[in-house]
């Protein structure tokens, strides 16, 4: 029920932006998520656009604005007056304020940032120094904390204090005078504690922080590894700058999964934040072109090695039949075994010194797939193939299933092998191993897996 009267609200606020009735539409919009008008702002035209942001307000647009794809976050602003992006710039979470304004042009960031309140430029300003992708980049400096010596009762006076400006009292940290990080303890203990209690009395131990300077991956592992409630972020002098909270948390999962998706699918360049359709096809292009390219030259090299061994299908043209299928079980188990692998690396179970550990496990693995799957292949050409009655130009059939099966195990057991090495080679030379996955290993192992299958056919079949 919850979800028909969603979309009935949503309907109902596309209705009067087409229809360009105002009240309509101030009241269609009170009952939609924020979410969900950035989605509605995204899908409609240059007019309609002009309309929402004339009769939203600033305060509701506020809410938006962090919904919004990158490329519309300038337009967007330009279209209101500079009060109104003031409140609007300073309506917004100081982490939200520093993304939006590491996605506008040099120009207008300057014009925003003369806009806030000096504290709000300030804190705005020390965030936007670190990377997007970092802890620091993600942080919200809106932390509850309080002083090391306080008394209960002025540690509740500095939250109430705080209260609004605060993201998230589930947990209050405690600093030094010179704001270093040395605890931290729980809203309820302080509720349920005498008001003349020290902090210092019911302080708990902070196991977990995160450098600033950290990529913004490692945080969300650690996060998601710990069951952690907010991650606090620190400089290099222990200073408590401020704390990851769950949904910052995921939208760095959602961001680093639709990255890895993208390369092991071999999508170059930047993700975009619009949804599918209302990225360019251009745009689609670019990103697929590159890859697309080098893989097509790479796979030329499969032609030489076809005629390389042309004497050897002439002799036996049988052995075509199964080519292909050697090929795509190659392609198969290396594409597995990648997978496997950048899943365990991505979530902080492979350490830099595991990679023999890896070459062990997946080379047994790639000989055990190998030798059942090599062994089903020989029964099934043994009993199944003489009923087709084959061409075998002298050979038996016998010794046809054995150099099937032969080949088809050493091909997955490399394939096996290369799918969970390159990937660990990417990272020891601080490549991304999301881009030696599917469509780049899909490739080389079907040129390996053709020089596998003819060496070892005419090696057995004497040809």
């Amino acid at each position: 029920m919850p979800e028909e009267i969603t979309t009935m609200d949503i309907e109902a606020v596309a209705f009067a932006i087409n229809s360009h009735d105002k009240q309509a539409f101030l009241t269609a919009v009170e009952d939609v998520h924020h979410a969900d008008l950035a989605s509605i702002y995204e899908d409609i035209n240059g007019d309609e656009r002009t309309f929402f942001t004339a009769h939203i307000g600033p305060n509701k647009f506020s809410q938006i604005l962090p919904e919004l794809p990158d490329t519309l976050i300038e337009s967007s602003l330009e279209r209101f007056e500079p009060n109104q992006q003031k409140n609007i710039l300073s309506a917004l979470l100081d982490d939200d304020r520093a993304d939006i304004l590491q996605d506008v042009s040099s120009e207008a960031r300057h014009r925003y940032l003369a806009l806030l309140h000096p504290e709000d430029m300030e804190t705005t300003c020390s965030l936007m120094r670190y990377e997007e992708d970092t802890a620091g980049g993600r942080m919200t400096t809106q932390a509850a904390k309080v002083t090391l010596g306080m008394t209960v009762k002025q540690a509740l006076d500095v939250l109430r204090k705080d209260k609004n400006s605060t993201e998230s009292l589930a947990r209050i940290y405690l600093v030094d005078e010179e704001g270093r990080l040395k605890g931290k303890i729980r809203l309820r203990e302080l509720a349920f504690s005498a008001w003349d209690v020290l902090v210092d009395e019911l302080m708990e131990e902070v196991e977990l922080s995160i450098l600033a300077t950290t990529d913004q991956e490692e945080a969300a592992q650690m996060f998601t590894k710990y069951d952690m409630t907010l991650l606090p972020v620190v400089d290099e002098y222990s200073r408590l700058l401020g704390v990851i909270t769950h949904d910052d948390i995921l939208e760095i999962l959602e961001e680093e999964s639709t990255e890895d998706i993208e390369k092991m699918s071999g999508i170059a360049g930047e993700q975009s934040e619009e949804s599918y359709l209302n990225t360019r096809i251009i745009t689609h292009f670019k990103r697929r072109f590159p890859w697309l390219l080098v893989l097509a030259l790479l796979a030329i090299s499969s032609c030489y090695v076809m005629l390389r061994f042309e004497h050897v299908l002439n002799s036996v043209y049988l052995l075509a039949l199964y080519l292909p299928m050697v090929v795509a079980a190659g392609g198969n188990t290396g594409g597995q075994a990648a997978t496997m692998v950048i899943r365990a690396m991505s979530l902080g179970e492979l350490e830099a010194g595991s990679t023999v550990k890896v070459i062990i496990k997946e080379l047994s693995l790639g000989l055990l797939l190998g030798v059942f799957l090599g062994g089903c292949i020989a029964l099934v050409t043994f009993f199944i193939l003489p009923v087709f009655d084959p061409p075998l130009a002298g050979i038996t059939i016998s010794a046809f299933a054995l150099a099937a099966s032969v080949a088809l195990a050493a091909q997955i057991t490399t394939s096996t092998l290369t799918g969970a090495l390159l990937p660990l080679g990417a990272r020891a030379i601080n490549l991304d191993p999301a881009v030696v996955a599917a469509p780049a290993i899909t490739t080389l192992v079907d040129i390996s897996g053709m020089i596998i299958y003819f060496t070892a056919t005419k090696a057995i079949l004497s040809l």
